[in-house]
């Protein structure tokens, strides 16, 4: 009924937080043309900022008609309509789902304010869907979880009010409000993997299980619980090895059985941004975790890499490198920019007796190795040695940016991890910084 499916809106209204924005991704369909009709609704009783976002992937020749349908309809509702056309990238391998999802997600990203709330309108059987099509890619608890009600995302919130709605209810509820839509030429195109499981699978299914949509929801709904349970585990576990996500201590990583242990570095890695290793990346690190302690572990997937080193399993980005003879003149004032991004911080002469700095003309190049440093109250150093007694991890070592000033190593630097590893007497630093990556750089 009509009062049932307002009052999921109303619900998922009050569940934001009052004075930020509400945004409703508009395709111009049933289901988020009737999302935004009712959440026009709900903001006139209860006053929250609402606008519409259209994606327009420029994908058919349709699209214009789905541009001209959200104009009206957004005019009807008093509501601000946002219009973000995008190019999706066909080359890169996800398929054309997967690609016009990524290039829709990324003009999610570019319009939302932190705090924002996006309102997206699947329903039950999309969710439906999803456990399928998860199901028959072999996911795990996460994949079959399929789409959370409610979740954080880069620095916003995701949500789906209509999630546990049938689409025979949001139908009906059209046709009482009168909502008028468009209909996609692409729901025709059984070549897709979700219309071919909407149109074929499910019904078939349905034929014989009634409640077969229900069901496969309400199984999605129960694995999204058992993920939340793994999750509070993984807390605990990263908690025993040391609660560094990016540096696991290896005795107690192993102590942890192989199911666990893998939670973990899933985990890990999410909690770093990094993506997720595949499973026959996962086993082969695993297989490596016991090998001699002086070995050099190094597991690599796509974004990642894994890397084992005095006890301690280092999850991270993978590490670029420097190319064949770079060095670049530097202030030390000015951001100092590197092929692996932007360093910023500042460096300095210190006039004796003084604390003001003095500004010099520097030589930046990747270290060779032989560097001497000459340090306050420790003389002249090797950096090799320096290195070594601050526990730097070998490949951070091979990494590292040396300061000349003229024939005098002023200072060192780690672009991987931004900073100031040694500063040389008479010298000083500040501002550790961060690194912005730069265009094209992997690490």
């Amino acid at each position: 009924m009509l009062e049932d499916v307002q009052r999921s809106i109303d619900d998922a209204l009050a569940e934001t937080p009052p004075g930020r924005c509400v945004w409703v991704a508009l395709s111009g369909g049933l289901d988020s043309s009737l999302l935004l009709t009712l959440a026009a609704r709900a903001t006139h009783r209860h006053p929250r900022p609402l606008y519409a976002l259209h994606v327009d992937h420029g994908l058919q020749a349709a699209s214009a008609e789905f541009v001209r349908h959200c104009r009206r309809l957004c005019g009807r509702l008093g509501v601000p309509l946002f219009i973000e056309r995008v190019s999706v990238d066909l080359a890169a391998g996800r398929g054309l789902e997967g690609a016009a999802r990524q290039a829709r997600y990324g003009a999610f990203a570019a319009r939302l304010s932190d705090g924002d709330t996006l309102w997206l309108a699947q329903h039950r059987r999309d969710q439906a869907e999803t456990w399928l099509l998860a199901a028959l890619r072999g996911s795990g608890i996460r994949g079959l979880a399929a789409m959370p009600r409610a979740r954080g995302w880069a620095g916003s919130r995701i949500a789906r009010p209509l999630r546990d709605v049938p689409r025979m209810r949001l139908e009906d509820a059209a046709k009482a409000l009168g909502v008028a839509w468009v209909e996609d030429p692409s729901n025709a195109d059984e070549a897709l993997d979700r219309n071919f499981l909407r149109r074929r699978v499910l019904p078939l299914l349905e034929s014989r299980w009634p409640r077969a949509e229900a069901s496969l929801a309400r199984s999605a709904t129960l694995a999204g619980e058992a993920d939340d349970l793994l999750a509070e585990l993984a807390v605990l576990d990263l908690a025993a090895c040391g609660n560094d996500p990016g540096r696991l201590a290896l005795p107690a990583l192993k102590a942890l059985s192989a199911p666990r242990r893998r939670l973990l570095i899933r985990y890990a890695c999410q909690r770093l941004g990094l993506p997720t290793p595949p499973t026959a990346r996962l086993r082969a690190l695993e297989a490596q975790l016991t090998a001699r302690r002086d070995a050099q572990v190094q597991v690599s997937w796509p974004g990642a890499e894994a890397r084992c080193w005095r006890e301690r399993l280092y999850l991270q980005r993978p590490l670029a490198d420097l190319p064949a003879g770079w060095q670049v003149d530097w202030d030390g004032q000015a951001v100092l920019e590197t092929p692996l991004g932007e360093l910023a911080l500042r460096l300095a002469r210190c006039p004796a007796g003084g604390l003001s700095g003095e500004s010099a003309r520097y030589r930046v190049r990747a270290r060779q190795g032989g560097e001497v440093l000459r340090l306050a109250e420790r003389g002249r150093r090797d950096l090799k040695r320096l290195l070594q007694e601050a526990s730097l991890p070998p490949w951070r070592r091979q990494g590292l940016l040396v300061v000349w000033d003229g024939d005098t190593v002023a200072a060192v630097l780690d672009p991987q991890q931004p900073g100031v590893v040694a500063c040389a007497a008479g010298y000083w630093a500040e501002g550790e910084g961060t690194v912005s990556p730069a265009p094209g750089a992997s690490g």
